[in-house]
Parts: C-alpha cells; sequence; structure tokens
C-alpha cells in the first residue's frame, strides 16, 4: 500500500489549479466523473498527486462536503494492487465501508471508499489503478 493522491474539495476547479500551479506543479489529466457528479484534476508531485475535486451537481458527496465542512482536505487515497482482496480483508476486520464492491473511478482506476466512522474521522479511498495510470 502506497500514497496514491489527497483529494482536495474546491469551489472552482480553474482558480484551485491555478493556485497549484504557482506552486510549480502541473496538470497532469483532468476529467468528469458523471457518476460521482465530480471535474477532478490530478496535479503530481514527488511521492503522490493532488486530486481537485469541483462538484457538478449540487446533491454530489463533494458538493455536501463543501456546504458541511468548506472546501479542504476531503480524501486520502492508497493504491493497491488487488481491491476487491483488500475490502474483503478490511470488512472481515469488521471495518466499516462505503462501497463493499470496487467500482470506476477516474482515469480507468477501480476505486472504494472506507467509512470515516473505521478511520478515526477520514475518508479513506483505496485505488487500484487502471491501464491509464500516469495522471
Amino acid at each position: 500500500m502506497k500514497l496514491d493522491h489527497l483529494g482536495i474539495a474546491v469551489k472552482n476547479l480553474d482558480d484551485a489549479i491555478g493556485v497549484y500551479q504557482a506552486l510549480g506543479l502541473g496538470v497532469s489529466h483532468r476529467e468528469t466523473v458523471e457518476t460521482d457528479e465530480v471535474e477532478i484534476a490530478f496535479l503530481p508531485f514527488e511521492g503522490g498527486r493532488f486530486e481537485l475535486l469541483e462538484p457538478t451537481g449540487e446533491g454530489s458527496p463533494v458538493a455536501r462536503f463543501i456546504q458541511r465542512r468548506g472546501p479542504g482536505l476531503h480524501h486520502i487515497a492508497v493504491a493497491v494492487s488487488d481491491i476487491q482482496r483488500s475490502l474483503d480483508d478490511i470488512r472481515a476486520r469488521g471495518l466499516r465501508v462505503i462501497d463493499a464492491k470496487p467500482r470506476p473511478g477516474a482515469n480507468g482506476s477501480l476505486v472504494a471508499f472506507i467509512h470515516p466512522e473505521a478511520t478515526g474521522g477520514m475518508l479513506l479511498e483505496l485505488v487500484q489503478p487502471g491501464e491509464h495510470v500516469g495522471g
């Protein structure tokens, strides 16, 4: 398991990208994930990536997060080689998960979330990188 990315909820993706570009980072991948009602941009740094998330719908999980807590750190994502096995192990240990089965994520990956109640308050995402990794 290793750090894949830090998910940052933002109100305006273009404005947020500008801030990170001022820090010397560049966008490696950008897409809209319709199923999660979010537009994302990945900005790699040594050892990981920032994933900036702008909600595209008022009812999306990221929109609700911003309404409750404001913009900021939304989740931490770790890369795993076999996401279903990791989910099965986590559930066997009695931890609460949001996704019992992996679902499609950004950049051709499979993702699943572990509930913040199981991790001391942090939303944790498991990511099995897909064929389009690198962004």
